[in-house]
């Protein structure tokens, strides 16, 4: 049997650069997401994945602790989205399996609201706050599998204490989705 190593949780090697070319200082909600946007646009652009990003922040500093971005197909790893890479590089950057714990309070920001896979993850993660862009509905409407995520999900979510805010800037994450379309990616 031949094997062959791909870390799962690799980052194409452009996405630093959009790291360093974000002004975090003072950022809002919409900064916040405009990062993972951005994420998302260069991910189809540079064809190293699908049209997600995620990022990890601390809610009391404001301090991007880590980034994902969808790398399903690059990676042959059906569980490679953008909240997971985001989750688990935060996880291994912070040593500790919960973002919350021993007063820390980190929330996510992810250019979509999640999949019924990284839903769940959200709460086992320790983040305390949720931020969506696009909806299930425009991940949908491109073709997208979202599964069956209960309709009260963000409900569900923030009766275990996890704020969640979603459609911020929904149009622009909606349209990362239709150029992921127009320029041929493939539904997985």
């Amino acid at each position: 049997m031949s094997m062959h190593r791909h870390d799962t949780w690799e980052l194409p090697a452009w996405a630093l650069e959009v790291v360093d070319e974000w002004d975090g200082t003072d950022a809002d909600d919409e900064s916040r997401m405009q990062l993972v946007i951005d994420l998302a646009a260069c991910n189809v652009a540079e064809g190293t994945g699908g049209p997600f990003g995620a990022a990890i922040f601390d809610r009391h500093s404001g301090t991007l602790v880590s980034i994902g971005v969808n790398a399903v197909i690059p990676s042959n790893c059906s569980h490679a989205h953008a909240e997971m890479m985001a989750i688990a590089r935060a996880q291994r950057a912070l040593g500790t399996y919960d973002l919350g714990a021993d007063g820390l309070d980190h929330e996510l920001v992810t250019s979509c609201e999640p999949c019924v896979m990284c839903f769940g993850a959200v709460p086992w993660s320790g983040v305390r706050r949720l931020v969506c862009g696009a909806t299930d509905e425009d991940a949908r409407a491109v073709g997208f599998d979202e599964g069956d995520r209960p309709s009260n999900w963000q409900e569900a979510l923030e009766s275990r204490g996890i704020e969640v805010i979603a459609g911020v800037c929904r149009a622009q994450a909606r349209e990362v989705l239709q150029q992921y379309i127009d320029a041929g990616g493939e539904i997985y």
